[in-house]
């Protein structure tokens, strides 16, 4: 069959033919750990189609996608718990379109909990049957590890789809140096927290390059990864990434040259950041790979001018919803909700993240065509100022706004790090810029404000600027003038764990939310 056979053969027909009637709806477990893996009916699509999934039309893979939602329902089903869930929920069976797939409830780190911890009641393969791994996430409020499990089959499919998706798609038009090429990481497994497992996993299996998991590095350990000959990636937290030029203040000039992919794991990175890291690094592209234990490459940017983050098609069901778990439409901010296309023995169904993103217009070819949303923050960062509510991104850009237009500050481009405090007994917000010289620019901020503004309250090494949050329309908010106070020159602490509700890191990294503690 080829593409023009489309034509005759529908998305949806080739869907059944994949996936056919006989295995949607399985009646036993032995019949789950019978059924052909999903990974291999991407490739036979691939063999019918003449094309790569990653290049098949979106309506095929939407069609694909969907019947493999379908039969992960019917699996679902076998399990009591989840049994009981989606009953309860008013779903029998599997759902007949994508408006029936959004009445099934999403999943947090609760559900998450009561299925794959303890007696582990929410696989529908037991434990007993062997063949698995537990990976845990350390980023959770209670200190606790928040473990998951996953069928090493499977696993390791996934691993395969994305490190072929990143070599293709992603990293090789950037390391087109002559071999050898090279990717690091410096992620690192500690206290159950799986990161190095989850996205070493991936990297260890992009094509054409030599992977090092090197886990946390000290400079000469760096200085030696870096004299090997060839083009080099690295992968790390958003932090360690932000510390490469200090870490690598002893590396030679063609040492620098020869770092070519810069990427860091989730969130954001502050522009000040990507200026000292290309400044020191002359050939260095920075991307975003965004990820969890619970999905280990959620998505990738391709293009260092580009924010936008795209899928791997045929690896995760990416939603991005609203409060109803209904899709946003493209331009809009929603919840990333997630659900492992690769899970027949270990199901979880419609996981949220804790991220906010906004839905892009898909890349429709020539070539790949994938999904695409970009980072909006963690779905955390919310400033509650008595009973009115509102999002820290966008009051940090208001407020980040209108200092560069009054004071020709930015904070953006002169702040290593900021962070919301929310004193709520003195119903003051404090916003902490960590820089260089503190004294300096409070001098600097005050002179800017002139004497017909409240001057701000000097402190050792900050600065406090009168501000009010409004609504829309120039309404404010519904408490009364609240004073937002902005420490401008105060060094900010490193924030910890102890803020891991709004900034914190998980599988790929730290996810660098503004913090309203």
């Amino acid at each position: 069959m080829t593409m023009t056979d489309l034509d005759i053969a529908t998305s949806t027909e080739l869907a059944a033919r994949l996936i056919p009637e006989e295995e949607l709806r399985p009646r036993s477990v032995d019949d789950v750990t019978r059924l052909p893996s999903f990974a291999g009916r991407l490739e036979e699509c691939g063999r019918l189609t003449g094309t790569p999934y990653c290049e098949a039309p979106l309506d095929l893979q939407n069609a694909l996608v969907f019947r493999r939602l379908q039969q992960l329902v019917g699996i679902a089903l076998l399990n009591p718990l989840w049994r009981e869930r989606l009953h309860y929920f008013g779903i029998h069976g599997a759902p007949a379109d994508m408006s029936e797939w959004e009445r099934i409830p999403l999943s947090d780190k609760t559900v998450q909990r009561d299925m794959f911890m303890g007696a582990r009641a929410g696989m529908v393969v037991p434990l007993d049957h062997g063949g698995f791994e537990v990976v845990a996430s350390g980023g959770t409020g209670d200190g606790m590890p928040l473990e998951i499990v996953y069928s090493l089959r499977e696993l390791r499919d996934t691993y395969r789809i994305a490190g072929a998706f990143m070599g293709a798609y992603q990293l090789g038009r950037y390391l087109r140096g002559p071999a050898p090429r090279w990717l690091f990481t410096t992620l690192a497994d500690y206290q159950m927290w799986s990161s190095g497992t989850m996205v070493g996993g991936v990297l260890s299996h992009v094509p054409e390059v030599n992977y090092i998991g090197a886990g946390p590095v000290s400079a000469p350990v760096l200085e030696h990864m870096f004299s090997y000959p060839g083009h080099k990636a690295l992968m790390g937290i958003t932090a360690g990434i932000a510390l490469l030029p200090e870490l690598g203040a002893g590396l030679s000039p063609q040492a620098r040259a020869s770092f070519r992919v810069a990427m860091y794991g989730s969130g954001s990175l502050p522009q000040r950041k990507r200026d000292e890291l290309q400044a020191f690094f002359p050939n260095v592209s920075i991307l975003s790979y965004f990820a969890a234990t619970q999905a280990e490459c959620v998505g990738l940017q391709l293009d260092h001018a580009s924010p936008a983050l795209s899928a791997v098609p045929g690896l995760h069901l990416v939603e991005i919803v609203d409060e109803q778990g209904r899709a946003v439409a493209e331009g809009e901010e929603g919840e990333l909700v997630v659900t492992r296309l690769h899970a027949d023995e270990t199901p979880l169904l419609r996981l949220k993240l804790g991220d906010r993103m906004i839905r892009r217009p898909a890349l429709n070819g020539p070539g790949l065509r994938a999904e695409r949303f970009e980072f909006a923050g963690r779905t955390a960062d919310v400033l509650h100022l008595n009973d009115s509510q509102y999002s820290a991104t966008l009051a940090y850009a208001a407020l980040r706004g209108r200092l560069r237009s009054t004071t020709g500050i930015d904070l953006d481009l002169v702040a290593h790090e900021v962070q919301f405090h929310n004193h709520r007994e003195d119903r003051i917000l404090s916003l902490l810029a960590a820089v260089d010289d503190a004294e300096g620019m409070a001098a600097a901020v005050e002179h800017a404000l002139g004497p017909e503004r409240d001057p701000p309250a000097v402190h050792p090494g900050a600065a406090e600027l009168p501000v009010a949050l409004q609504r829309p329309g120039g309404q404010r908010g519904g408490h009364r003038a609240d004073r937002v106070r902005v420490p401008a020159g105060v060094r900010a602490p490193r924030l910890t764990a102890d803020r891991a509700d709004h900034r914190r890191q998980d599988a790929a990294g730290e996810r660098p939310g503004l913090s309203t503690r």
